[in-house]
């Protein structure tokens, strides 16, 4: 397939709208867009064809309860790492959508999967991870293609997240995602916007 300019155009849109989404409205998300970006995952690049990615989605209230108050404990703990202004600031941003997102998704990596072989992993086996990073990366996008946001949260620890959801001993947190339809959309980052952080191009050297 060739593909054309307007191809090349929608996918920068697409590049270019995609943030890590906090704010969400509680509109639902119809079971036949979950059942569409369940298939984009299935696009997704993954070493040996392992395709090592586990996907849960989190409906139980009392499981929900129980990863937000994981949430705000790492958040609280990883506040005390800042001093003064910054951590006014820090905790002045939100951080996470889990109490307004209509759907949360915990992203794991099976650790030893039989699919594959073990081709491209015996020097790197945290290609399975990465895997597992470029399956999210694919679901983000589709998404966004959907006008769906997606926030990735990391402030949580991952023993426990595991615990509550109570999966094999060999499946490892990758990520825990809240989707949903944003609050409001905007092309610059959050953390950019409340001057956390800005913006840096990519480091790209010849050698």
């Amino acid at each position: 397939m060739e593909l054309s300019q307007a191809h090349r155009d929608a996918l920068q849109d697409i590049l270019l709208w995609r943030r890590d989404v906090r704010h969400f409205l509680p509109d639902p998300v119809p079971v036949a867009v979950l059942d569409r970006l369940r298939k984009a995952m299935d696009f997704a690049p993954s070493v040996g064809n392992a395709r090592p990615w586990r996907v849960l989605h989190v409906k139980s209230a009392d499981r929900r309860d129980a990863v937000i108050r994981n949430f705000e404990t790492a958040n609280a703990q990883a506040a005390e790492l800042y001093q003064d202004d910054q951590r006014a600031a820090y905790n002045a941003l939100k951080l996470a959508g889990l109490r307004e997102a209509p759907v949360h998704l915990a992203i794991f990596t099976e650790t030893e999967p039989e699919a594959g072989h073990g081709l491209g992993r015996q020097t790197m086996p945290e290609m399975l991870n990465y895997s597992t990073v470029a399956a999210i990366h694919t679901l983000w996008l589709a998404a966004r293609a959907e006008n769906l946001g997606v926030g990735w949260v990391s402030i949580l620890d991952p023993q426990a997240v595991a615990h509550t959801l109570d999966v094999p001993e060999n499946w490892h947190l990758t990520g825990y995602l809240c989707l949903g339809k944003a609050a409001s959309d905007d092309d610059t980052p959050l953390l950019h916007r409340n001057a956390w952080q800005t913006n840096a191009e990519t480091i790209w050297q010849d050698v």
